[in-house]
This record gives structure tokens, sequence and C-alpha cells, in this order.
């Protein structure tokens, strides 16, 4: 590192301070509550944590927890969690009930399979809380060095740092709290710090101490500061000196740190109201099952039809004479015995489902970026199935669809354009067009020559010291100086000689490569001078030290920066960089005689996608620099709320004046694969929106190179020319006639994207229409027109509009949206997904989007069709036992029904289904459509699943029940009782839903073949040890298949018959879907075929 470090720090000077004016002393509580609101002040006594006064505020110690749950409140809080869900609540009560004389089976067959489901999903949460708990041990018991008060520092944990320790963290060491920076290595105290983990910037960003502490003197009142947040990490900087002011959860960072919003799918808002109908369904049964039992219970009083239940002597639950009373009873009983209705397993089957398919996409290694050596990584595992249903993608344009790595390819000096070569925008559109290439090579191919990575400039007239040659070479000679001293980069000398620069930004860096390799190199700087290497026209190559005197640094609001120098010869200079349209309107008269060019050059590499910055300077008067100075420094020092406003406004009243050097342009390469990913989504059916801040020759240019605009498409406008941008500008009384303008235009493409043609369309509007647009009277008719365009370009768009749109098409569309962008989007979101490059979007919603939507909606369907079809047969039993309440099978068979034998396969289903391979899945976007439009999951599909497992439960109990009732079973002439009755049922349902999941199957692997025959084969090994229990556990299994049904031929015959004719309707009906009534996929699957 090119810098001078200090020496000989007396930490051991160092007193008492406070960060502002000492307030009057608020409560713990309230203190809390005020930090981050404006007006916040606290006194922090430095060196002395231990004072009397310091321990009367109260302050928190460092100690950090993200763990949702304690060892104390685990179990009470993770239960109320757990019956939060209505079903848990159902099985909860009817397994307190169960107990009571009301069960129709015992508590322990109703509690077992609710304490295993309970205890799955709590085991779950605690694993997942116990990893958060394990990195807060491991932060909380990192260590730095405190400074002890006298002559040393000494190691501590983090989480024993007090408000006022001073500490010294060293470099590529986190921050351990929220500091108050007073000093660091090098000589002017600067240090450089990483936020990657805060905002996902790699790029520094540099902090300045105060001058009163840079080099740790006597220290009395401070008045303003420069903090270092928690979460930050030092760069370039040996180390640095700080005091604590903010500690655990009072630092920024856990003050900002929320729960990620609660996401919930559409199929899971739809699968709450299947199960409301299901709770219809039981309540509708079990209402009828109980009067049609009040009215044979009531006929029991005259005509004994059921005598054997001896009617004079009986119960409450059989009494003819309280039959409105047994009604009810048997209507509570019914409510129990038919909930099985309600899938008490579902939930938790479909959580294990989405973590495994959250695995599968995180080890998907056509998803990994070589380069970065990053894969992807499913953040939530709760929206698997949303990345198959999503209808709109909002997607930046700078680091997403482009590399985010700069380059310096063209610029425009005194007038004259500078450049050789073709961009990749420029070439892409030729091709597109069918254009013959007026240059057939692009810029990295002009010239061999060593690259240089954020510099592929190429000109014979530039390069090489040959400018000097140009008759504008003082103007060349400005404009490059501009480029090497106007920025905050920091140069790093590597052990190769060579010069690295760490940039706010990859641009700043382009720009400051740009001046070294054309001839002016900055290879040192501290926090009052600059010095460069330049090449100078008579000597040769000089070193020329720059006074540095102020930075106007840039902002989204200020969209310019500068600086202010005092040069070798004493002058006074202030440089300039910015966007054009704020660099044009603060030039002065003799400056603007290259205005006109250069405003044709920076609009001609607008449209071939690059990004401009104009560059301008100005030579300052001493005595209007130092009436200037006392303003700026005034405002500088001042801790009011509107401190960075005043400061705007002052740097405002400098920046006069300026004469025009000229214009850089920059080149943000496509990301590869960006152009086919955008076509194969648009295939797909999925609406794209671009929000980018660039011109809107710029936006649609790349717009057709990344193939988000095509030629096929009819484009839209809504743009405001000058005069209208200029009422927007200066508010005067023509802002009405441009809000009538956009209305206009909005209206016209309305009545375009409504004419019934099978054109797609695609919408362009600028931010200045924007602002009309987003009106709350015209709105509606704006998204109306967008949502009905295949491509949405918002240009010139601003980061606040970027979130007004991103809400707007949310509520709006009311189907999944997905915001794409790199790690600082200007619009907020919560990353619930993560992908190194844009193009693997593709497979993340085409491949694994499709697969889950798919998986988990046949697994719900299926779940419903298994537990109906299971329900129902009780039903029907006990019509036909004259509604008394019996249940048809052993109370072990039914709990083991969604525990055992039914829950595997299902599991299998929603983890490894397939109806494509990943290739086809690519080669067929359209398939995609599917979830888009939810057809797996309409109402309609739904209910035919419903209708599906009634019918099945029809067959079963009536085919069954004529099967092997009424003659001789057993080859000694016994017919077939109760209890072989229910075996013989519970096997045909069995292995019916499992052989109905074996037809609905398209991709089997070994997993399911062994989950599938082997539930059935579980089920008659269960026979066999369950029956061979004692009577006082087995009940009615007790010996019934090893003597009863194994040894009968016609329990055989009848499961094959039965299990055949309950498979039937559904494979008819597929059958003939197929062949009349294709659905997207089966129209691809003939086609193959």
């Amino acid at each position: 590192m090119a810098r001078v470090r200090k020496r000989n720090i007396h930490l051991s000077k160092l007193c008492s301070f406070s960060c502002c004016r000492r307030p009057s002393q608020p409560s713990s509580t309230d203190e809390h509550d005020r930090i981050g609101q404006k007006g916040y002040s606290r006194v922090v006594y430095c060196n002395e944590p231990d004072c009397e006064e310091q321990i009367r505020l109260k302050y928190r110690r460092n100690y950090v927890s993200t763990a949702k749950y304690t060892v104390a409140n685990f179990i009470p809080k993770s239960l109320f969690e757990q019956f939060r869900r209505v079903a848990n609540i159902y099985f909860l009560v009817v397994a307190c009930v169960s107990f009571s004389p009301l069960a129709p089976y015992s508590a322990p067959s109703v509690l077992v399979p609710l304490i295993v489901v309970i205890g799955a999903t709590m085991a779950k949460e605690g694993i997942e809380d116990y990893r958060r708990r394990q990195q807060d041990v491991e932060a909380n018991n990192r260590t730095v060095e405190v400074y002890d008060g006298s002559s040393s520092f000494n190691e501590t944990k983090w989480k024993n740092l007090r408000v006022g320790d001073i500490v010294k963290v060293h470099k590529d060491e986190y921050f351990p709290a929220d500091l108050l920076f007073l000093s660091s290595d090098y000589e002017d105290g600067v240090c450089y710090v990483e936020t990657m983990n805060l905002d996902g910037e790699t790029n520094l960003k540099s902090k300045h101490p105060l001058e009163v502490t840079s080099f740790i003197r006597d220290v009395e009142t401070v008045k303003g500061f420069r903090a270092v947040i928690k979460g930050t990490k030092l760069k370039n900087t040996d180390y640095i000196n700080g005091v604590v002011i903010f500690t655990g959860h009072d630092t920024k960072v856990m003050q900002n740190a929320m729960d990620p919003p609660s996401k919930r799918t559409r199929i899971e808002r739809r699968m709450d109201k299947i199960i409301y109908v299901l709770f219809s369904a039981l309540i509708l049964i079990s209402f009828i099952g109980s009067l049609l039992f009040g009215i044979e219970t009531k006929k029991d009083g005259g005509d004994y039809g059921r005598w054997y239940l001896l009617p004079d002597i009986t119960t409450v639950f059989f009494d003819p004479r309280r039959s409105s009373v047994a009604a009810f009873l048997h209507f509570l009983t019914g409510l129990m015995l038919y909930g099985y209705l309600i899938p008490i397993s579902l939930y938790v089957s479909i959580e294990i489902c989405k973590v495994l398919q959250s695995i599968f996409i995180n080890q998907d290694q056509a998803m990994y970026d070589e380069e970065t050596k990053r894969s992807a990584h499913a953040r939530t595992s709760n929206l698997n199935e949303e990345l198959g249903q999503v209808c709109t993608i909002l997607s930046d344009k700078t680091g997403t669809l482009t590399c985010n790595s700069m380059e310096f390819v063209k610029c425009s000096i005194a007038g004259t354009a500078y450049g050789r070569g073709m961009t990749e925008v420029e070439i892409a559109l030729a091709r597109k067009r069918g254009e013959a290439l007026d240059e057939q090579r692009d810029i990295d191919t002009v010239e061999s020559r060593e690259p240089v990575k954020g510099f592929n400039f190429r000109d014979g007239r530039i390069m090489n010291g040959k400018w000097v040659h140009e008759p504008y070479r003082d103007y060349i000679e400005k404009f490059f100086r501009v480029l090497a001293l106007c920025h905050t980069a920091v140069p790093e000398i590597l052990d190769s000689g060579k010069i690295f620069y760490e940039a706010e930004s990859p641009d700043e860096a382009a720009f400051v490569i740009a001046a070294r390799e054309v001839g002016f190199e900055f290879f040192k700087r501290n926090q009052t001078s600059i010095q460069l290497h330049e090449l100078d026209r008579n000597s040769g190559e000089i070193v020329r030290e720059y006074e540095l005197l102020h930075v106007l640094e840039f902002s989204s609001a200020r969209r310019r920066m500068s600086v202010i120098v005092r040069n070798p010869e004493r002058r006074l200079l202030l440089l300039a960089k910015g966007a054009d349209s704020v660099i044009f309107e603060r030039l002065s008269e003799q400056g603007r005689m290259f205005e006109e060019k250069t405003k044709e050059h920076i609009e001609r590499y607008s449209e071939t996608g690059l990004r401009t910055l104009a560059v301008a300077y100005r030579e300052l008067d001493d005595d209007e620099y130092k009436r200037w100075e006392q303003e700026y420094v005034k405002a500088k020092t001042s801790v009011s709320a509107d401190r960075d406003d005043l400061l705007d406004k002052k740097a405002d009243l400098i920046e006069r004046n300026l004469i025009l050097l000229g214009a850089t342009a920059i080149e943000d390469k496509l990301q590869k694969g960006v152009p086919d990913c955008l076509e194969k989504l648009a295939q797909a059916g999925i609406n794209i929106w671009v929000l980018t801040g660039d011109k809107k020759g710029t936006a649609i240019n790349i717009g057709y190179a990344c193939s988000l605009l095509r030629h096929e498409m009819k484009e839209i406008s809504v743009i405001l020319e000058k005069p209208g941008i200029e009422a927007v500008e200066r508010d005067t009384e023509d802002f009405k006639e441009a809000y009538e303008i956009v209305e206009k235009q909005i209206d016209e493409g309305i009545s375009q994207v409504t004419g019934g043609s099978n054109t797609q369309f695609g919408l362009i509007i600028d931010g200045k229409s924007l602002i009309f647009a987003l009106d709350e009277n015209l709105v509606k008719r704006f998204m109306e027109l967008a949502i009905k365009c295949a491509t949405v370009i918002c240009c010139r768009s601003s980061p606040k509009q970027k979130a007004i749109v991103t809400r707007w098409v949310k509520s709006v569309t009311g189907r999944t949206t997905l915001a794409i962008g790199d790690g600082g989007n200007d619009a907020a979101m919560s990353s619930d997904f993560s992908i190194a490059q844009f193009r693997f979007l593709e497979r993340l919603l085409l491949v694994h989007g499709h697969w889950c939507y798919r998986r988990i909606t046949m697994m719900i369907c299926y779940f419903f069709y298994k537990n109906i079809t299971f329900g129902f047969t009780l039903f029907w039993f006990e019509a036909y036992s004259s509604f008394s309440a019996q249940p048809a099978y052993n109370d072990w068979y039914m709990s083991s029904y969604n525990v055992l034998f039914t829950s595997l396969p299902v599991i299998a289903l929603g983890v490894f289904e397939q109806d494509f391979s990943s290739q086809h899945c690519l080669e067929y976007p359209s398939l995609y459509k599917e979830g888009i439009d939810n057809v797996l999951f309409r109402w309609i599909h739904i209910l035919g699943w419903m209708f599906n497992g009634v019918l099945s439960s029809v067959i079963i109990f009536f085919l069954t029940a004529n099967s092997i009732t009424g003659q001789a079973f057993r080859k000694d002439g016994q017919v077939a009782d109760y209890s072989v009755l229910g075996l013989t049922m519970y096997t045909c349902v069995v292995l019916a839903v499992n052989c109905q999941m074996a037809l609905s199957i398209n991709y089997f692997t070994w997993i399911q073949h062994l989950f599938i025959w082997g539930s059935i084969t579980l089920w008659f090994k269960f026979l066999l040890v369950y029956g061979s229990i004692p009577p006082t556990l087995s009940t009615t299994a007790y010996k019934v298949f090893i003597e009863a049904c194994a040894p009968s031929i016609r329990y055989w015959l009848t499961i094959i018959l039965v299990v055949i004719a309950t498979l039937l309707p559904q494979f008819s009906y597929r059958a003939f879907q197929t062949r009349f009534r294709p659905m997207v996929h089966d129209s691809i699957q003939t086609r193959r075929s």
C-alpha cells in the first residue's frame, strides 16, 4: 500500500467525551426505542466504561441473539406455533376427547400419530434454531483487542464489550460493534471498509476521522463523527482505533435487522380453503349420520327394531326416550370418527418435500458458476412451487442483465469522437437487423495488445502518447487529468509492482485505469493530496502532486461528483464529472464551445448501450473559494437533521460556470446467455419488466440486443417530449398539458392491445411519464396497459419509482411476481433465492420451478384423494351398520394409515416426480404455462380428485361387502365377520391408493418403487406381527389374517377385483383426456412419441 504509516499513537491521553450535546437522561426503555430517530444523541464516557455516570445510563452489553427460542420457552412457544394451524387444533381436541366414552377408538391410537407429526415438526424447528444459536455463539465469542486504560491492548470476547471501550481492529477483521472512528495506521487516519455483508457491495468505502482524533492527542468535546458499522470489514488498512458507541441490539445492523416478510404461496392459501371444505364435509356427514341415527334410535322405543341394543336399560348413547341427546352425542362421535378426512401428516410431509427440493436446487451443478465459484442457493424452502408460477419478472439492468464490469471504450473530447470498434450491443443489433457490419471486428480484436481489465479503448490518435499531436491536446490533457483526480479510489501497489485500484464503483475504477493507460497514472493519495505520474509533452514522465482541498461526493440526488484541488502551479481547480443533463445546465457561456458535438456523441453512445458521463472543469478565484469554503465548512460541521441538504446546496454554489471538456463512454457487457434466457422466458409466457436509469435509446437498443424487444413485436411508447419534460422539471402551467399527453398515450396503447390481434406488444415508458402514470387517477389504466404487454421497459426511472412500480405490479396482477437484482438493488427486496448469473434463472424457473409446482400440487391432490377414499369407507360402513358409530377398522389400522402405509410414496412423489427431463423442460418452455395458469390446482382439478376419492370409496366398500358377505368365506363354511370385512376393505384401500400413485407417476426411480411396493409389503408384514400380539392389545386383528383371510381364495380374488375396479375410472378418464382434451404436457408427450 502506497501510504505513509503513522507511529507513536498515544492512547493513554484519551479522556471522556460526548458524541454530541449531553441530553437529559431518559429511561432505559425510552433510550433504546429512540435509537435511529432524528435528533437522537447519547453520551459516551470514553475509556471509562465503569464510571458511575455511564453505569447509570444502562447501555446494553454487546451480546447478540438471533435465535427464536430459548431452552425455557422452546416447548411452549413451539407448541403454540404448531397449534396455530386449524387442522392441528382439531386433532388435539379429538385426542383429548378420545379419553371419553364418546370416542369410537382408543386414545393411544389417536395420540401417537399426533405426537409423531407434531414432534417431527418441532424437531425441524429446533434444529434450525440450534444452527442460528451456534452462529450467535461463534459471533459472540470472537475476540478483539481492547485498551486496558494504561498502555496496552488485551484480547476480549465481543460479547464482553461495553460502550466507551477503545478497541483496535486489524485488517480483514469485522467490526465488533458500532465504533466512533478515531484513527488508523495511516498518517491522515483514513481507513477503508467493505460493506458486502450489509448491502452486497464489494467496492470499498473510505472513512475519515476528525482531525482532532486522527493523531490521538488530547480530546475534549467531539461534535461530529464518522462511524464504522458492525457487520462491515476492515480492508486495505493494517488497523484502526475506535471507541464503542453502540453495542449488541443497539447497533445499526441489529436495529435494521428484521425477519423476512412471511410469504405464503398461492398453493398454500388454496390448500387452507380445501381444508375448510373437508371440515365442512366432515360436519355434513356427521350431521347426516347423527340425524339418521336419531331417527333409528327413536324407533327403538316402539317396534324394537334393534332389540339387541336393549333400549329399556341402555345408556344415554342409545336411549330412545332421549333420542335428541343421543343424536347430538353421536354427532360428536362422528366428528372424531370421520376425522381421517383431514390429513394429519399433510403439513409435515410438504415441509419435508420442500426441504429436499431446496437441497436439489442448491446442488444442481448446471447452475454452478465456475468464475465466481458460486452455486444456486434457496434461502427458503417455503416458496419452491412459486418458482413454477411466475407471471411477471421485474429486473434491474446494471449488474443483473449486465456484468457490472465496466470498460472504458470510447470518449468524446473537444467535439472529437475517439475509440475504434463496435460494441457488443452494436454487433448484436446489426446481426438481428441483417445489416452489413461497418466495422467487422469488435473492440476486443481491434489491436493485439495485452488486455487490461476496465480498459478496452483502442485509438491510434490517443494511445502511446500520440495525443500530444492532436489539435486540441490541451483539452485531452485536462480531460484525462480530471479522470485521474476526480474520484475517491485507493491505489494499492501489488507485489508485482503493478497498481490495483479499490474504488466505490466499477465506473470509477475504469476512469482511473483509462487515465493511467493514456499517461496520467494515479499512484498515491492521502487526506490532503493526490500524486500522479504524468506524461509531459516536453520532458516525458514527471511526478505532479495536487493538494486535495474538498471532495464533493456523488449521490443519486446530485448525479455528479466534484473535487477542488490546487495544482503545482498554485492554481485552484474544480474538476467535475456527472450526468450530461446536470453538467450541461451548469456550463458557462464560454464553456459551451463543443456542446452540440458532444451531445451528438453522447446520443450515439447511448444508442449503442454505453453508459455516458460528461466531464468539465473550472478555474476558481481565491477570494471566491475562501468565501465559499467558510460557508461549506459551516454546513459540514452542522449536526442538524438537514445537514446533507445544506451540503448539497453549498456544493451547488461552486459547481457553476463550468467549461465542457467532453464525455466518457463505458461499456457494461451483457452477461453470457442473457438473450437466450430472456427469449425462453418469453416463450414460457412470462412478462418481463426492466427498470433502468438508462436513456430511452440505450434502453431500447439493449432491449433488442438481449431479446427483450423482438422485431415481430409492436412497440408502444409513452414518452414525454422536451416541452413536457420542462413542464415537469419547472412545474409550469404546462404541467396539466403534460399529464393529458401521457393519459392520451396510455389510452391509445390500451386500444391497441385490446384490438384482438395476436401481435405481442412491448411498452417503453420514461421516468418523466412514469410520474404521471403512477398518479392515483391514472395508475390503474397504466397497469391495465402494462400487464397486457409481453415486455415493459421503464427507462430513466428513479429508485423510488422502481419501488412503487414493484408494489403496483404485485397488487394489480394478483399473480406471482419475481423481482431480481444484484446485491445493491434499488427496490427493497428480501432474497429468497440467489443465483450467480442471470442465465441460470431459465433453469431455476423452467426446470426446478416447473418440477416443484407439479410435485407439490400432485402431492396435495393425492393426499386429499387417499384420505377421502379412506374416510368415506368409514361413512358407508356406518350406514351399513345402522349409523352405530362403529369404526370399520381396527384402531391401529386407522392410526397407521397416514403414518406408515401411505406417507412415504407421497413424499417420493413430492421429491422425485418429473413429467419431462430437464433437457426437455428447456426445449419446450410452453410447459411452464401450466404453472402460470395454475392448471394442476384449479378448483375443477381439485374437485375431480375429491370426486375420484368418493367414487373409489363407494367401489371399495360396496364391491367388497357384496363379494365376501352372505356366503361361506372360510373352508369350514363360516361367513365373513366384522373383522374380516374390515381387514379386506383396508387391504383394498392400501393397495388401491398406492397403485393409483403408481399410475400417476411419470418418472420412476428405485426409491419410488421401494416406497410404493414397500408400503404394500409393510401392510402385510404388519398384519402378521400385529395379529400375533395377544388380543388384549390387537383386539379385532388377532389372528384374522393368518387364520381367516390368507387361506381364503375369496379374499385374494376380492382384492384383485376391487383394486382393478377402483383404478379403472381414473385410468379411463386420463385416456379420454389425453386423446380428446389434452393438457400442454399431454400434447408435448404425444408430439415426442
